[in-house]
């Protein structure tokens, strides 16, 4: 069995997506200066870093992320190679296509992209995104969740809102911010637990690949 960390660090001053809460990590008490242990103080938003938008992200009166089954967030998983695609371009159906898989009711899908090589060191608009129209087509898959490596499924700037909308209006979990560079393209098991955070819109998960290769 091999477990393979799919998540991104929080750490102090990270990047954010633009207009997002700053990630701020600092000391609170330390032994060194006088108090019985060490404690950090954390000022995060609910979208850092690697990630899940539940529907209320995008529709006011829409699930919280505590109303979302846990069950959505452990199970079998695909990941899907898309690196062929360039800076800029969209997921397309095609390209689901491409990779050979057949796309079924229940499914996890997440999508590994040339996101994971550039990793989330320092922030960059052209990202690859999901078009809207493969939105549609997963939603109407009635997949389980999908999950892509950047902090955003939506291109930045297009007025397209489908990649966020079509999948949380039938209360599929959007799981952002994966880091998939070293994952093969394949059958895992998932496990991508979200923080048990009341009245929230998403929030900060662990999520693990477990291959029993």
């Amino acid at each position: 069995m091999k477990i393979i960390d799919i998540t991104h660090y929080i750490k102090d001053g990270m990047i954010v997506y633009p207009n997002n809460t700053e990630v701020s990590i600092e000391p609170f008490a330390e032994i060194s200066k006088g108090a019985s242990s060490n404690l950090s103080k954390v000022i995060l938003g609910t979208h850092t870093g690697t990630h899940v938008d539940a529907p209320l992200h995008v529709f006011d009166g829409g699930k919280k992320l505590e109303d979302l089954n846990l069950e959505s967030f452990i199970g079998k998983c695909r990941v899907i190679d898309a690196s062929h695609l360039k800076a800029g371009d969209l997921i397309e159906i095609k390209d689901l296509d491409k990779a050979g898989v057949e796309i079924k009711k229940g499914d996890r899908i997440l999508v590994k992209t040339s996101n994971s090589e550039r990793g989330i060191e320092e922030f960059y608009d052209d990202f690859v995104a999901l078009s809207g129209d493969t939105a549609d087509y997963l939603r109407d898959k009635e997949i389980t969740l999908f999950g892509i490596d950047y902090l955003s499924i939506k291109q930045r700037g297009s007025s397209d809102n489908r990649a966020h909308t079509a999948l949380l209006e039938k209360d599929i979990p959007i799981i952002e911010g994966l880091n998939l560079r070293d994952v093969e393209a394949g059958e895992y098991e998932l496990i991508c637990l979200p923080m048990k955070l009341k009245n929230v819109e998403g929030g900060p998960v662990r999520a693990v690949l477990v291959s029993r290769k």
